[in-house]
This record gives C-alpha cells, structure tokens and sequence, in this order.
C-alpha cells in the first residue's frame, strides 16, 4: 500500500534531494581541490622525488588508462617496423637484422609517415642501432639501421 504524498510533501522531498546532491558536487570538488598545491585548501604534502609514485598519474585514474593505452601503441608501432626490418633486411648469424634507411623509408612511408620517430623510440628501447642522432630522407638514405632485437608480444 503506497501513500501519497502531498504537492508540498513532494516539493520538500525534491528539494531535499537537490540540496543532497548539491552538498555531494560540493564535498567532492573541495577533495579534488584539497590535492592542488595552489589552492587555498589544498594541503597536499611536498612532492618527493625519491617516491616511486613521483611523475606518475593517480592510480586508476583516466590519465593512467590513457597513458597505458598509448605506451600500448608505441609498443605495436615498435614492434611493427621492427618486423619490416626483418621481412625487407637482411638477417645476419647472430639473429640481428638490418637494412638502409633509404629501403626502409620507401617501404615504410606507405604504412606510415613518423618512420624517424618510431626509430628514435626503437633505439632508446634498445631494439635498433644507427649512427647518428637523426635520419633525414636523402641525406641519410645509406645509414644502415640494425634490428638488435625484437620487442616482446604483450
């Protein structure tokens, strides 16, 4: 048996939800504001640069899963011009590959236009070797470029 409730009764209950809801927007803000070392509540402690968690985003937070999300791709990026090394390269005895710039860059640039920026990343993993700090089209066409290993399959 339900009972009716009045047009006031019903307007005190809506009310009162909206002041809740308020009150939870309110509370919420003042937390998120709590951990921002320039507002006037905020009370955050000294950021630590030993604290392992130093630079990284708060866990399970959006930021994480993006940042997850793109290490992600890089990694399938690495891994796949590290298979056009090999597939276009030669393989030498030691299980290393390697091919010029020039052939990898004609290869590559129908699948991609970053080719320099995947081998940047690709060298500081460890995964390729070349001389130089930067390739340039052209100039660099001989450089040969090693495929020291191959990324893992995550």
């Amino acid at each position: 048996m339900t009972s009716k409730l009045s047009a006031r009764e019903r307007g005190q209950v809506e009310t009162r939800s909206l002041v809740d809801r308020w009150q939870s927007f309110a509370e919420n803000h003042r937390a998120g504001q709590s951990i921002n070392p320039w507002n006037e509540w905020g009370h955050r402690k000294a950021l630590d640069r030993t604290d392992p968690e130093y630079g990284r985003p708060v866990k399970g937070s959006l930021t994480e899963q993006r940042g997850k999300k793109a290490e992600q791709h890089v990694n399938n990026e690495i891994r796949e011009l590290c298979h056009w090394i090999n597939e276009i390269g030669t393989t030498h005895e030691d299980g290393t590959a390697s091919v010029t710039f020039g052939k990898l860059f004609d290869a590559y640039t129908r699948i991609s236009d970053t080719l320099v920026g995947w081998l940047v990343r690709a060298r500081k993993r460890g995964y390729v070797t070349f001389e130089g700090e930067m390739l340039y089209q052209g100039k660099d066409n001989d450089v040969i470029i090693t495929r020291v290993k191959m990324p893992e399959v995550a």
